[in-house]
């Protein structure tokens, strides 16, 4: 299955601190906890189970001393280095653990203000799907980054990545804020379709209120990028003497083939509306996305997988059906029918 080879956001930065803490990925128990080195700071994603007696690691401790970091059970004390491998086992003092005795170590990367997680190393070249995706201005200084979310949803994330993907919806699902139904037209753009991903370029719809600091309406150039299967990000851009730059991405966890976890990573220069003022507007967006989303039956996403795709599609849903094609190229089986 490749979605275990793919990266997929688990849980954001700051909520791993000096305490291990437990999270699940495509139904793999995960302990995450954080080794402060010279070096800097490095998160680690294990099985969340001892291999000793199949207690929870995530409810141990992480202790620093002169031999660095390590994680320690919390039920005999065994203690594990970085690397997973058991250094210490206190009833026994001058045992040597051997290999054989280490946690199940799963790659972890810090990107975007979120941890990613990996379960598999990739059986054969995955191209651009073998890195975290990319945002690039979330990691450019010049511009401000806030993490919005988590939101748990009772859909799948393919329908959430399609919702993102929209413009027809913002007149009706979003009125008065992302669009006004005397202004629903949209034009779609051109869509770039490739193994890698999509990209959507030129697309643009009317928009009362196009950002938080907004306070007229315009005509919004939107780029969007879909680099991994349940991400997304778009970049807007509205008329000229606009002092403000918006990009938006959407990264999701599958918890699920009907359950999803999303995060949105903000990043704007120029607008002045305050770290809280930029969340409380996408929380208030999305409130407005939730019930529809939720409400779409089947929660999977119809791609022909299984089954003939029985929704009819209409003049704006080119970008929808260009990624339900991507999906169905890699396979995509979590969320999709």
């Amino acid at each position: 299955m490749i979605e275990q080879q793919l990266w997929h956001p688990v849980i954001a930065s700051h909520e791993v601190r000096e305490a291990p803490v437990a999270c699940a990925l495509l139904g793999q128990s995960l302990v995450l906890w954080r080794e402060s080195a010279h070096d800097g700071d490095r998160v680690h994603a294990w099985a969340d189970q001892c291999p000793h007696r199949g207690a929870q690691l995530s409810l141990g401790r992480v202790l620093i001393g002169v031999h660095g970091a390590r994680l320690e059970c919390p039920y005999h004390g065994w203690q594990f280095g970085h690397a997973g491998q058991c250094h210490h086992i206190p009833a026994a003092p001058d045992f040597t653990p051997p290999a054989t005795h280490a946690a199940t170590v799963f790659e972890a990367r810090e990107r975007h203000g979120l941890v990613w997680v990996r379960l598999q190393a990739p059986r054969s070249t995955l191209g651009a799907l073998d890195a975290v995706p990319a945002f690039a201005v979330a990691e450019d200084t010049a511009w401000r980054r806030v993490v919005c979310g988590p939101y748990a949803l009772d859909t799948s994330a393919p329908r959430l990545v399609e919702n993102f993907l929209d413009l027809s919806h913002f007149g009706f699902v979003h009125e008065g804020w992302l669009g006004e139904r005397c202004h629903a037209q949209v034009d779609t753009g051109q869509v770039e379709e490739g193994d890698d991903g999509l990209a959507v370029v030129n697309a643009r719809a009317w928009q009362p209120r196009a950002y938080a600091g907004a306070d007229e309406g315009a005509w919004i150039r939107y780029r969007y990028d879909v680099p991994h299967p349940f991400s997304a990000v778009l970049r807007k851009d509205a008329t000229a003497g606009d002092p403000v730059s918006n990009a938006i991405a959407l990264f999701i966890r599958p918890d699920g083939d009907t359950a999803c976890t999303a995060w949105f990573v903000m990043a704007t220069q120029g607008d002045t509306s305050t770290d809280l003022e930029l969340v409380d507007f996408q929380d208030t967006v999305f409130a407005q996305d939730r019930p529809v989303v939720e409400s779409q039956r089947p929660r999977t996403l119809p791609i022909g997988r299984l089954a003939p795709v029985t929704e009819v599609h209409g003049p704006a849903d080119r970008v929808s059906s260009a990624y339900r094609r991507y999906l169905k190229r890699l396979d995509i089986s979590i969320g999709t029918c």
